[in-house]
This record gives structure tokens, C-alpha cells and sequence, in this order.
């Protein structure tokens, strides 16, 4: 028989940077929470590996606000979790994001029309205004992007990019899984509780409501209220209460690899550059310590997508870390490939869309805040907010699917719709359907 512990008022499956920012929230309401992760500690998973760019352009006009609203949160960090002067904090490093416009995102028309709803400021840069901080940069146009086994590759195919769109409020956290413990230990002074190396290995229902969790130890936690943040395992976990029945966005774990790669000598990256997006080259940039750059793929049509196991996948790098690393040596031709391969290999939660899921379920207690897709890093502290008025929304006795929640974002005069996230919608036929968003 397994043994029944205390009960809590909501625990939630995961203590990634957005299961930590929703406990922490349901904390300050009062409620007694209980982070439950498989892993060692708060952020160990793909949080740590997560590049943490904060940026604000998203296909969708909520997307972008969300992400706007998030970026007050970064840099206002200290006043966000309550924290003592003595605390050591994770540094938001706000550098601005230069996106290139190109003929694959349109100079980002579309997006720009959001960012004038939103008021939120940027500048557009010609290609001579991009070569004053990076003057050892090469404009050509590569598009489409190829992997090196393409004859063609390398080649430019006429003309130059149309400059770039640089907005101010941007940039990136440097210690990502270090951020998440600082939401921890917020959340643990609003009253939260963490029990880390603890797999869930059932989530039992009585009448179509869930009644807590239990453990692969045989430990059993009760709760009226279960939240589904576990990131790559979270299609595992809807599948195991039966919450993936009706769903029309589903989850699954995509494979990723990130290059870090040195600067060249003289070059001081971290001093000039900021966050970069390039839809021609089809990589994504920022400096990374050590005077590295951090390359990550914008997920063009001919990098393969390798869905996986998340208990069982291959964590060598392959070609992919190649490739991204001689995609930006055609903007970056001075840049050198080291022989010993450094970065990153893990997974993103990926929908279908590429946008995530924060719902309810069909399953009465069963909440989800999945699908991140490698873009919502930005976005927990407003994740966690949004999480914590939808399960009060929906455990007042509101019909979170005939009705959806709005929510009133707290740092810019916007009210988002969480049908935009909702397990029920159609395909956003707008995305990205990339890391973009």
C-alpha cells in the first residue's frame, strides 16, 4: 500500500523555470504547493540548457504581449521576487535583439504591426548602421538555408539583406537554471514546498478529478489541483491521467543542439554585440561567456526535426552543431571552427504550432503549462501568473472552455485571451512554426 503524506492544497509536475514561477504564484495566494521534479534541482533539466533570450516579437499580438509584460519582470528582478539585498540575483543582460529583415520574415511586417499596438519601441538599421558594430560581418544573402552536404552551400543567391529591426528592450539571462533557483527560493519564503529526485508515476481520479499524484517510491501526495509543467515529458504525463483525450494541440520532445563557438582574436563580442536573429543564415545569436557566441538553428525546412524518447536520446553532438556553426561563418566569415565541439544537446516540449499550451483539461483539477517550444523562457513569471488566475478561475466554478479567461497583464495595458493557448484551438496557421514563436 502505498503511503499516504500530507495533503497539499495544488502540486505541480516539474520545477523548470515555469513550474517554479507557478508555484511561486499559488504560493502568494495562499494556497499550499508542492513542486514535484524528477531531477536534482530547481532548473536542472532543459531550463539550464535554455539560451534565456528575452525578446519581444512573437506571430501572435498576445504572444508579443506576454512577452512584453515578461520583460518588466527581468528587469525589475530583485522587486518580482521579494528578495533580500543580500541575495545574489541572475543577471538580465540587456543588450537589445537585432533581427535582419529578409524576404523568409518579410522585414517583419507583420510583427511590427503588434509592436505599434503594444508601444513597444524599435529602430529600423541599414545595412550600413548593422556593419558600425559589426564590421566583419558579410550581408550577402544565402536563403534558402541548406545543411553542408547541399553543393550549393555557402553560395550567396543575389542581392543583400534589407538591414535589420533593432529593439532596445531585449537581451538575455546568462544563468538560467541560476534564475530559477532565485524563483525557488522566492517561492519557498511565500509558504512553497520542492521535493526534487521524485518521478511521478500515476496521477490517480475519483469521478473525472484528479486527487494528487503517486510517486514511483510508492509515496502518494494528495491534492485537489495537479499542474502539468514537465516540459519534454509533459505528452507522458497528459497520457497517464487521460487529459490528452480531447485534445487538439498535443506535445512532443524535439531534439536541439546549440554551438557555442569562440570569437576570433581582437574581437571583444560581448562589448558589441547583442541578441541576434537572421532568417537568412537561419541561426539565432547571442554573446555567451568566455567570448563565445551562443548559435542556435531558426529551424529552417532542411534541418531534419528528430522527435525523441526524452528518457532515452543521444546527447553527442552530430552535423547539426556543424552546420549552425558554418551558417553564421558565412555572415561571420573570420569565424573559426574549433575542433572540440562545445554547447549544448537538449530538448524542447514542442505543439504543433510551435506556440504553447496554458489551459485546463478534461480532466476536473488538471491543469497544463506546456508546449514551450523552446520560446517561453522569456514568459514564467507571467506564465506563473496567468497559471494561477486560470486555476482560481476554474476552481470558482467557471467554464474555462465555453468561456475563456482574459487576463489583464500587469505592466502594460493589454488583456490577453487564453484561447490563444488553449489544448482546444486550431493550428495558428500564423506561426513561425519554428523556435521563433
Amino acid at each position: 500500500m502505498p503511503t499516504v503524506t500530507k495533503n497539499y492544497d495544488a502540486i505541480i509536475i516539474g520545477a523548470g523555470i515555469i513550474g517554479a514561477a507557478i508555484g511561486y504564484e499559488l504560493s502568494k495566494k495562499g494556497l499550499h504547493t508542492l513542486n514535484v521534479e524528477m531531477l536534482p534541482a530547481a532548473g536542472y533539466g532543459s531550463t539550464s540548457n535554455s539560451c534565456a533570450i528575452i525578446r519581444l516579437y512573437y506571430s501572435t499580438l498576445d504572444g508579443s504581449a506576454m512577452a512584453y509584460d515578461g520583460y518588466y519582470y527581468w528587469r525589475e528582478w530583485a522587486d518580482y521576487l521579494e528578495a533580500p539585498k543580500e541575495e545574489q540575483l541572475a543577471k538580465f543582460h540587456e543588450c537589445g535583439t537585432l533581427v535582419m529583415k529578409t524576404k523568409l520574415n518579410d522585414g517583419l511586417r507583420k510583427q511590427l504591426v503588434f509592436m505599434d499596438a503594444l508601444n513597444i519601441c524599435y529602430e529600423h538599421r541599414s545595412n550600413a548602421q548593422i556593419l558600425e558594430n559589426y564590421p566583419f560581418y558579410d550581408l550577402s544573402s544565402f536563403a534558402p538555408a541548406k545543411t553542408l552536404d547541399d553543393p550549393n552551400f555557402g553560395e550567396p543567391t543575389g542581392g543583400q539583406i534589407d538591414g535589420a529591426i533593432f529593439f532596445p528592450n531585449g537581451g538575455y539571462i546568462s544563468d538560467p537554471q541560476f534564475a530559477t533557483r532565485n524563483i525557488q527560493l522566492a517561492a519557498e519564503r511565500a509558504g512553497a514546498a520542492f521535493l526534487f529526485n521524485s518521478r511521478v508515476k500515476a496521477i490517480p481520479t475519483k469521478n473525472g478529478s484528479v486527487e494528487g499524484v503517486l510517486l514511483s517510491d510508492g509515496t502518494r501526495i494528495n491534492a485537489p489541483v495537479v499542474i502539468n509543467v514537465a516540459g519534454p515529458h509533459s505528452s507522458q504525463i497528459n497520457a497517464m491521467v487521460g487529459a490528452d483525450a480531447d485534445m487538439k494541440i498535443s506535445t512532443r520532445a524535439l531534439r536541439q543542439e546549440v554551438a557555442h563557438v569562440p570569437v576570433p582574436k581582437g574581437i571583444d563580442y560581448s562589448a558589441v554585440a547583442c541578441v541576434t536573429s537572421d532568417s537568412d543564415a537561419a541561426v539565432y545569436t547571442r554573446p555567451e561567456v568566455g567570448n563565445n557566441i551562443l548559435i542556435g538553428s531558426e529551424d529552417p525546412p532542411c534541418d531534419s526535426h528528430i522527435f525523441v524518447d526524452p528518457d532515452n536520446y543521444d546527447l553527442n553532438f552530430s552535423n547539426q552543431w556543424t552546420v549552425q556553426a558554418q551558417r553564421l561563418g558565412l555572415r561571420f566569415p573570420d569565424l573559426g571552427i574549433p575542433g572540440k565541439l562545445k554547447g549544448c544537446v537538449d530538448l524542447y516540449d514542442v505543439t504543433e504550432d510551435w506556440m504553447p499550451i496554458y489551459d485546463s483539461s478534461c480532466i476536473e483539477g488538471y491543469f497544463m503549462a506546456c508546449g514551450t517550444s523552446g520560446n517561453q523562457f522569456k514568459n514564467a513569471p507571467v506564465v506563473g501568473k496567468v497559471m494561477a488566475e486560470l486555476i482560481e478561475y476554474c476552481e470558482s466554478g467557471n467554464d474555462h472552455d465555453g468561456e475563456p479567461m482574459g487576463y489583464q497583464l500587469e505592466n502594460i495595458d493589454h488583456e490577453i485571451s487564453l484561447a490563444t493557448f488553449s489544448r482546444l484551438r486550431e493550428i495558428n496557421q500564423n506561426s513561425t512554426f519554428s523556435v521563433l514563436g
